[in-house]
């Protein structure tokens, strides 16, 4: 069995540092080969609110999340991103890519960008089972997958099953921090649609294909078709990573 490759595509700031760090560590201890890729090759930084000061302590990381994110801060992968914009970047050479997710507004910088859509709707397709390829994402990384078209006008998960932030989750948390965080649980701004609505639009048979769950318990999704994994909130982050790396294993047995 070869090394796999992974790549983790990131905005310069935002991304949620569990849903980063966590399945980060697992991939390592797994011996994967992990690369991280932003914009212009600048060194990525997760979002400070979940990790310092008062809000980390309330709503943000755990103790243990903090730690394996600032141990992974350090490593020479983290520091030295490729660049996704460069002219010979491709995501061909990489068996698994992973989308983390965050709410902070940086993370459009991926979910809207037309380079990332590009390269995501020439390898998705390649994702389709046999094959040594695969995704992963997690919360607003979810949307990096449906807003990208194929050349039919259709989300490359339109025939997935799938999870995402679930709208309640998202919904109190935007309520309930409202009156001293602003709109800062709502990535696109007051009014957006939220993750989970944003999402169902682009699935064929949304009723069928959208799995959901409002335990605290972690859930991860795998699709049948496709070498996909998806998950919620940080609660899924280490069952993501673990399934994920199961998954990459046995396509290259």
């Amino acid at each position: 069995m070869g090394t796999a490759k992974v790549l983790f595509i990131m905005a310069d700031y935002g991304h949620d540092p569990t849903e980063t760090a966590v399945p980060y560590a697992a991939f390592k201890l797994a011996g994967f080969e992990v690369q991280f890729a932003t914009e212009n090759g600048k060194a990525p930084e997760c979002d400070k609110k979940m990790l310092r000061g008062i809000t980390q302590k309330l709503l943000g990381a755990t103790k243990l999340a903090v730690n394996a994110y600032d141990e992974m801060s350090k490593t020479t992968e983290f520091l030295q991103p490729v660049s996704w914009s460069s002219p010979d970047f491709s995501l061909d050479s990489y068996n698994l890519v992973f989308l983390p997710g965050g709410h902070e507004k940086g993370v459009r910088q991926v979910i809207d960008s037309p380079i990332i859509h590009k390269q995501l709707a020439q390898y998705f397709p390649a994702t389709r089972k046999p094959s040594k390829k695969a995704v992963a994402a997690i919360c607003h990384g979810v949307m990096v997958l449906s807003e990208t078209l194929d050349a039919d006008g259709k989300s490359i998960i339109h025939e997935c099953c799938t999870t995402a932030l679930p709208a309640r989750f998202e919904q109190v948390a935007f309520w309930g921090t409202r009156a001293f965080l602003g709109d800062y649980y709502k990535t696109y701004g007051v009014g957006s649609d939220d993750v989970e609505v944003s999402v169902r639009k682009r699935l064929d048979n949304p009723a069928k294909q959208y799995k959901n769950s409002l335990s605290p318990s972690p859930f991860v999704v795998q699709e049948e078709k496709f070498n996909y994994l998806s998950g919620r909130f940080p609660n899924d982050a280490q069952l993501l990573a673990e399934k994920t790396i199961a998954l990459v294993q046995s396509t290259l047995s």
